[in-house]
């Protein structure tokens, strides 16, 4: 890295030749491939995006001119370019930089962003402070063509044409989708617009023609209608340009100089544009150009601890299984997914039932409406989602779902703490909002077989929204010829009996639950209890409980506040138990990045933590109730 290693800032860049800044191009894509094939993260994305991220930062002031990255998996060259070169070897680790934007990490980071779509968004807020404030910092929005998808996108372009002054939105285009009018015409004629002094001649003859006696209004319109007429016929952004927005482009966004003479012809543009920008994902790493579905994202190298890993399949390849074992047995089951075919594990559904499985593209909340309109043709779609994605779809699960008592099934990945990614997509908070809502049905299976059985039960039953969540976790047991065994909703299962106190456990924490007892003597022996319903509770077996235990534990990998902790309480003390009652969860803070077993145990989530709480509760009960 002998270019890379003597830039300490953006600003290091801005006295060198194209040509030293391809090397430091070719330097930085050789240092995050090295890392992340190390490390682990996304791959392709931040690949495709090298160019187009040293031209942004040579041609514009960073810090004080604000760039604005949609999600975070574009800005891996950003980060090593403002200070983070050295610290980038610690991406994703315990106590390491995020793989995503953080504004807490660099003054460079203008917008927090995990999830997808906001960038044009908040660009617009901070173009309409910059004025209130009198300031005159340059304002660049980037967003990929995925997030363009997304319908926050597309409100913030509703209203960007209201912007006085500069503002640009660089639109990073790496699947071409959207461009068909790419060549050298097209080329030529971005070269043309993007001139300052075409811009300024052509408002300059628009202005003079107003002034002209022979020339009407009714003429100057027909003009503008043949000019917006050609221009629609020979470039794609016919849709910017209707909504008020300049419509540049494409450009290779992998060109150098073709980056850098755009850029600085529009750097100081006052209006409102689109610059669109084609990228090739994975650019530079053959592998990853030819398939950048299969590298989008790596794992990293798995530590060598001297011991023999089992092998267990994860819960979202689980749930692909059991779901295509659901469309044999019902022709009526389908699957929406938010452009997670692959993440959410149903390649093989697509595959085996391609006209029962539906992709919104990244539009979470899109996909719930849909999911709810094919539930009244008489479908029985389950709706698979990341659990922080499905925070962007509060308001459709209750107007479109939940207030029409649809069945609608969703099966919720990435529950609870997820790791590396950190607290954007931690899925902490589903059980607490989920249960807030009128007629829904909230479960957590313990392993892979409860998984099944669980949703052939939402699927035997179907009269109502049923959610299942799990985690980004091995799930334990699963029994790939096995039969699903329909339950009893809201029923709860004893795993282990005792006395004294009653620990119920919830998805997840049943295991660890479990383990916890060997970290016990034998003076320990608490009552374990599989709550696998959180909505309803089992409240014949919880009456039991309160006459039998003097205390009684709930944990859960999700929210403290509003949780199953929450919902157990209440109950107890609508009911006047009068015992001990204690509850483990996340805690109220956003938990940020490091492998999933450490987060547990800092949280104490562990089976140490649990095993120490229970020898809390167990050595004196002469605690009063903790509320």
């Amino acid at each position: 890295m002998i270019k890379l290693n003597k830039i300490e800032s953006p600003a290091d860049l801005r006295n060198l030749s194209t040509e030293e800044l391809q090397e430091i191009c070719e330097e930085l894509r050789t240092y995050i491939m090295e890392v992340v094939e190390e490390k682990g993260g996304h791959f392709a994305s931040p690949l495709g995006v090298v160019e187009l991220t040293v031209a942004l930062h040579k041609v514009f002031d960073t810090p004080e001119d604000k760039l604005i990255w949609d999600v975070g998996h574009q800005a891996y060259a950003h980060k090593i370019l403002t200070g983070r070169r050295d610290s980038f070897t610690t991406l994703r680790q315990d106590g390491g930089i995020s793989g995503f934007l953080r504004r807490e990490e660099s003054e460079y980071d203008v917008f927090g962003a995990g999830h997808a779509s906001t960038s044009i968004s908040a660009g617009v807020g901070i173009a309409k402070g910059r004025k209130l404030s009198g300031g005159t910092e340059r304002i660049i929005s980037i967003i990929g063509d995925g997030a363009m998808t997304g319908g926050l996108a597309f409100e913030g372009l509703n209203n960007a044409a209201q912007i006085d002054g500069q503002f640009l939105i660089v639109l990073n285009d790496n699947q071409m989708s959207i461009s068909p009018t790419v060549g050298a015409l097209s080329h030529y004629l971005t070269k043309v617009v993007t001139k300052p002094l075409y811009n300024r001649v052509r408002d300059e003859i628009w202005r003079l023609t107003g002034k002209l006696p022979k020339v009407s209004g009714a003429v100057r319109r027909l003009l503008h209608t043949l000019q917006e007429g050609l221009k629609s016929f020979l470039v794609p952004g016919i849709i910017f340009e209707e909504l008020g927005l300049r419509y540049l482009g494409p450009i290779d966004g992998n060109n150098m100089d073709e980056l850098l003479e755009t850029l600085e012809n529009l750097k100081d543009f006052q209006h409102p544009a689109v610059l669109h920008v084609l990228t090739k994902k994975g650019a530079g790493h053959e592998e990853a150009e030819e398939d950048s579905l299969k590298w989008y994202s790596v794992s990293g190298k798995p530590s060598d601890n001297g011991q023999e890993q089992p092998v267990t399949l994860g819960y979202s390849k689980v749930f692909g299984k059991i779901a295509c074992e659901m469309a044999e047995a019902d022709e009526k089951v389908c699957t929406v997914v938010a452009a997670m075919r692959e993440g959410t594990g149903l390649v093989s559904f697509h595959d085996e039932y391609p006209d029962r499985f539906f992709d919104t593209g990244i539009a979470e909340g899109h996909a719930v409406t849909f999911a709810a309109g094919l539930s009244v043709s008489g479908m029985k779609p389950i709706v698979a989602i990341y659990s922080t994605f499905l925070q962007r779809s509060y308001d459709m699960i209750i107007h479109d779902v939940a207030l029409q008592n649809l069945p609608v099934i969703f099966a919720l990945d990435r529950a609870g703490v997820v790791g590396p990614d950190g607290p954007t997509h931690n899925g902490v908070f589903d059980l607490a909002f989920l249960s807030t809502i009128p007629g829904f049905v909230i479960a957590a299976p313990k392993n892979g077989n409860e998984l099944r059985n669980l949703l052939f039960s939402a699927l035997d039953k179907f009269d109502r929204p049923f959610a299942v969540r799990y985690p980004k976790a091995s799930s334990l047991e699963f029994d790939e010829n096995g039969q699903p065994e329909i339950l009893e909703i809201g029923s709860w299962e004893v795993l282990q009996p005792g006395e004294k106190l009653a620990v119920l456990a919830v998805g997840s924490m049943v295991d660890e639950a479990v383990k916890a007892m060997s970290h016990l003597d034998s003076r320990y022996q608490p009552q374990i209890v599989n709550a696998r319903f959180i909505k309803p509770l089992d409240e014949k077996l919880l009456r039991q409980i309160m006459i039998e235990f003097d205390a009684i534990l709930t944990i859960e990998e999700g929210s403290l506040n509003g949780g199953f902790g929450s919902a157990v309480l209440s109950w107890l003390n609508e009911h006047g138990y009068n015992g001990q009652f204690q509850k483990m969860g996340i805690p109220d803070e956003f938990i940020e990045h490091g492998s999933r077993e450490t987060l547990l145990s800092q949280i104490q989530l562990s089976s140490e933590g649990i095993a120490n709480r229970i020898k809390g509760i167990l050595s004196d009960f002469e605690i009063k109730v903790k509320l």
